[in-house]
């Protein structure tokens, strides 16, 4: 099966104390988005597709070694709507479409491949890369039906549930989709939420009740999915980092 990746790579990074994307802030020594797009092409795939906004030339210029294209996302309205913004370059995509975080360097290409063929396995239209967390504060939940491989939902923090809140499987940002089941599915969400956002993972509610499966697999290394928001968390990312390779050598 073909695949396409798309890159999240719009946002500004207000929390990182700097006006510099925040996908070109360094860990060290490289900017965050060189690591998601070295995994991405680990995994072969036939199109990457660069999300871009804050900043968008210096983002351009810093990737313009990479064999990819762009799609500007302006203004930003949420991941939903980043999203859609890749729908004219793969309108005639026949296959999966994986969707990364750039400002998630650590995941591997041994997970993204696990997830993919494990995708194919549940004949899913959809499904979310997750990992239980020991304090989910922040994080989408992902909710289960039965506590089976089966997505009914997920939920961002801020539109959650007492109960949903007690939930530790986190959404990663990470996901697969069915190209056509994607962008069908995108034309039906709404900003009717709490942050008036076109949520990308509203999709997922939408395949549940029109009768596609939607599936959850779960890394065992939550650090794999961190993304990067502030310094400190940079930090942490860079002591990821050198752990890996003291391990790897």
């Amino acid at each position: 099966m073909a695949l396409a990746i798309i890159v999240m790579a719009a946002g500004k990074g207000t929390r990182m104390l700097s006006d510099l994307p925040k996908v070109l802030h360094k860990a060290n020594g490289r900017p965050l988005i060189d690591y998601v797009l070295d995994t991405s092409y680990a995994l072969e795939p036939q199109k990457v597709i660069l999300i871009i906004g804050h900043q968008s030339e210096l983002v351009k210029a810093a990737t313009a070694r990479y064999r990819l294209s762009t799609a500007l996302q302006e203004p930003q309205l949420g991941t939903g709507h980043a999203v859609m913004q890749a729908e004219n370059q793969l309108g005639n995509f026949e296959g999966e479409v994986l969707i990364l975080s750039g400002d998630a360097p650590l995941v591997n290409a041994l997970t993204l491949q696990n997830l993919i063929a494990f995708h194919h396995s549940r004949n899913a239209a959809a499904t979310v890369l997750t990992a239980d967390m020991d304090d989910p504060t922040g994080y989408g939940r992902v909710i289960r039906l039965n506590d089976s491989d089966t997505v009914l939902k997920i939920v961002e923090q801020k539109d959650a549930s007492a109960k949903e809140l007690l939930v530790r499987e986190i959404n990663s940002g990470i996901y697969v989709f069915n190209a056509r089941i994607l962008f069908e599915a995108l034309a039906e969400i709404t900003t009717d939420n709490a942050q008036n956002e076109y949520y990308l993972t509203d999709v997922f509610s939408i395949c549940f009740q029109s009768g596609k499966r939607v599936c959850a697999f779960k890394t065992d290394n939550p650090n794999e999915i961190i993304g990067i928001n502030t310094p400190e968390q940079l930090k942490e990312a860079e002591r990821l980092m050198q752990e890996y390779i003291r391990h790897d050598t």
